[in-house]
């Protein structure tokens, strides 16, 4: 089980001087791009404009404050949003990242200056974030600064993930990573993983195909573990977190009709695809489209027996244009002026990692193939090898 030791710090303190005024009268100064710019007194008249706020204090194009003022429709006064600007400023924000975090939030500005304040002191003296760090934070992460308490979720999750960078990565697929309930959720969830032997790092590496697995309800993280399980793959083998993968972000039909796709067009048993699905569950991720497109390749133009494909799943795993297209043509150049036997087979060529592939058969036959590497890279980028003189 992961164990997180959390030492709380004091967080900083407020200045219980400091008043809405003070912040507002110091804004403009700090966020106008120019000394000469009006201040808010004489800039802002009556009738209030949500929209020339917008642009001219907090930087928004005039689209951006067209789109942005829609969601703010009640607002009258400067007073709220340049206090929050003046904080935003305060944490070495610059005018540009003002900008586009409130393009991002608009209702950031009506946000509680006394919620709001010590939370975004805490991202910078408590969670040690620098400034562009802060501003991409706010750009994902602003809704569940203005909804919660941030802190004690930040110092769960960023040690989990392993870096803020890549916690930030899972808070652009899924933003409720940080208004989910630690204990009631996200900490069952990660329980449970990890009882059917996933570790850390694998429990990470699933939130990418499946970004809501941890926040989802834990029965249902049960279901889908129990789906992993009817895929015959036991959760005591180390391709059970695939499995676990495919049933997050499959649904059951989806599953079958995946199944009796690769039945149907390999015309073997079930049996058979059951047995591939055993080896490698992460096919069932693969679209029936592209499925097809990569069986039609290998029985058409490479002539593989499909009961020799269907044995072989790691097969279906490989791009198709990037690396199975480019790699088949190459060796019928190589095999064509006698550089490579006709008897090398297609699993092991496709197997090779892309540098030990380029060392292997393009880096050797520079001198004798010039322009291969050439056409290999064309190949790559769906340009078909016949069309480079070789």
């Amino acid at each position: 089980m992961f164990h997180l030791q959390m030492h709380p710090l004091p967080l900083p303190r407020v200045a219980s001087r400091t008043t809405t005024s003070s912040l507002s009268s110091s804004l403009h100064r700090r966020l106008s791009p120019s000394a000469s710019a009006p201040s808010s007194a004489s800039a802002y008249t009556t009738p209030f404009s949500t929209e020339e706020y917008l642009v001219a204090t907090c930087g928004l194009t005039r689209a951006q404050a067209l789109k942005a003022s829609k969601k703010l429709p009640n607002l009258k006064s400067t007073s709220n949003p340049d206090a929050v600007l003046a904080l935003l400023s305060d944490v070495g924000l610059s005018r540009s990242d003002i900008a586009a975090v409130v393009a991002a939030d608009p209702l950031l500005l009506r946000s509680r200056v006394d919620n709001v304040a010590p939370r975004l002191a805490a991202l910078r003296d408590r969670l040690g974030l620098s400034a562009p760090e802060i501003a991409s934070f706010l750009l994902v992460g602003a809704v569940a600064l203005r909804s919660c308490d941030i802190t004690p979720k930040l110092e769960f999750w960023i040690p989990f993930f392993g870096s803020f960078s890549k916690l930030l990565q899972t808070m652009k697929r899924n933003r409720s990573i940080l208004t989910t309930d630690l204990e009631k959720v996200a900490k069952p969830n990660i329980a449970l993983l990890e009882e059917c032997g996933l570790s850390v790092c694998d429990i990470v590496k699933l939130s990418t195909p499946c970004s809501r697995l941890l926040v989802f309800n834990p029965e249902r993280v049960k279901a889908f573990v129990l789906r992993a399980e009817k895929l015959g793959v036991p959760r005591s083998s180390y391709i059970f977190k695939y499995a676990v993968g495919v049933a997050c972000s499959i649904s059951e039909d989806k599953v079958a009709a995946r199944m009796e796709f690769l039945r149907s067009t390999l015309g073997c048993s079930m049996d058979k695809v059951r047995a591939a699905v055993r080896n490698k569950p992460h096919i069932l991720g693969v679209s029936e489209e592209k499925l097809r497109r990569k069986i039609e390749f290998m029985v058409t133009e490479v002539g593989l027996d499909p009961e020799y494909i269907v044995e072989r799943p790691m097969l279906f795993t490989y791009s198709l244009e990037k690396r199975m297209k480019p790699r088949y043509y190459v060796a019928k150049i190589l095999q064509a002026k006698g550089l490579m036997k006709k008897s090398v087979c297609f699993r092991r060529l496709v197997a090779y990692g892309e540098d030990s592939f380029v060392a292997t058969y393009i880096d050797s036959n520079r001198d004798t193939v010039p322009g291969l590497a050439d056409a290999y890279a064309a190949n790559r980028a769906g340009k078909m090898l016949s069309e480079v003189q070789l």
